[in-house]
């Protein structure tokens, strides 16, 4: 009964949010959505007792025999503004995710893959979350060119912003180099698994991937977190109250580490009233490793 009040009042105040959004516009939206964080943290206090004491194991609110669904959290690298935040709220939860990195500038004034992130990454890595590549420079795909080339745009690294022509042997590199450096950084190899920058893909990158031993994994439908778009047309509190309404059993969700075009971000409004409000549900999470589309390329590298 107590879970059953509790999930109502998640879901009616993130109904309020999107109607003030509607109504009143982004602030008032936003206004909603700063309400639903704090209610949900009120929430999650008020099921699990005392706060978890940090890296302490402990159960989860729905044990994992009672699960009416599991919801595949990703996240992308990007600014990186909201790496601390999401790794804390993961670690509260107990929730083990999936990350995908490239080497981006972040707002520390370095990139997620220099030496600087690698107390980061290894804690990650410590706490079981499974990590895919994201392409070394974020490296955009154009179209699939001609002669069996693959026509690509590079966001970062020495290339940046420059149209070329990759084969796919080029492209299959340029995934394996978030591997390479990885290990550099965390003595850990990556997961066998790719997502594309903007999730943009073609028939020859997909092959180029699967030649190289990389499965690309894209997000569902209702696993689009809006983190990219305008925060003014798409407040958090609607983004919210549409993830609560639409996700489902074994859909991948998606949302970056930090977008620097969003002027109002989305993780720290949205990300812990999410987790709340889908576990209010009876909803687990899992990594990667354990979808059933993923789990038996893992341990072939």
């Amino acid at each position: 009964m107590r879970r059953t009040v509790i999930a109502i009042s998640l879901l009616a105040l993130a109904g309020a949010a999107a109607a003030a959004a509607q109504d009143e516009g982004a602030q008032a939206a936003n206004a909603v959505a700063r309400q639903l964080n704090a209610a949900a943290r009120a929430v999650n206090q008020s099921v699990r007792g005392a706060p978890a004491r940090t890296g302490a194991p402990a159960a989860a609110v729905v044990p994992q025999a009672a699960c009416k669904g599991t919801v595949y959290l990703t996240f992308d690298t990007g600014s990186q503004s909201q790496a601390e935040l999401i790794a804390d709220t993961l670690r509260r939860h107990h929730i083990r995710a999936t990350f995908f990195l490239a080497n981006e500038k972040t707002v520390r004034g370095d990139y997620s893959l220099d030496p600087s992130w690698s107390a980061y990454w290894k804690a990650r890595v410590g706490e079981g979350h499974a990590i895919g590549s994201h392409t070394f420079d974020h490296v955009y795909l154009v179209k699939d060119g001609a002669q069996d080339k693959i026509t690509v745009k590079p966001q970062f690294g020495a290339n940046a912003g420059k149209l070329m022509d990759w084969t796919p042997a080029q492209y299959c590199e340029e995934i394996k180099r978030v591997d390479q450096r990885f290990a550099e950084l965390t003595g850990q190899h990556i997961d066998p698994i790719w997502r594309a920058p903007g999730g943009r893909v073609s028939a020859r990158t997909l092959a180029a991937g699967q030649a190289c031993g990389y499965a690309h994994v894209a997000w569902a439908k209702a696993g689009f977190s809006g983190d990219e778009l305008s925060s003014t047309a798409h407040p958090n509190a609607v983004l919210l109250a549409k993830s609560l309404r639409e996700l489902k059993d074994g859909d991948i969700f998606m949302a970056h580490m930090g977008i620097w075009s969003r002027k109002d971000p989305w993780a720290p409004a949205n990300l812990e009233p999410l987790i709340s409000g889908l576990e209010q549900r009876g909803f687990c999470f899992a990594t990667l490793r354990e979808h059933p589309d993923y789990s038996s390329l893992f341990g072939r590298k």
